[in-house]
């Protein structure tokens, strides 16, 4: 995850950094975005330019992707 978010084209104020386990496990891989504590969850590299795009260039988090534990109004 981190390499597929490192080559991706990210806003200039946001970086990517690897993160040791976030508790998260169970749900992973997993992508937290601080300072907003937005988190996905079963992200693969092929959701990144999504995530990168809708979420970090646009302001719109990917829902289909949210942890539902964390953002349990986005639970399906």
């Amino acid at each position: 995850m981190l390499a597929a978010f490192t080559a991706a084209d990210l806003p200039e104020d946001v970086r990517a950094i690897g993160a040791d386990c976030q508790g998260q496990c169970n749900m992973g891989p997993t992508v937290r975005i601080v300072p907003e504590e937005t988190w996905y969850c079963q992200v693969e590299p092929e959701d990144v330019a999504e995530i990168v795009e809708q979420h970090l260039q646009n302001g719109q988090p990917v829902e289909r992707k949210l942890h539902p534990r964390i953002h349990p109004r986005y639970s399906f």
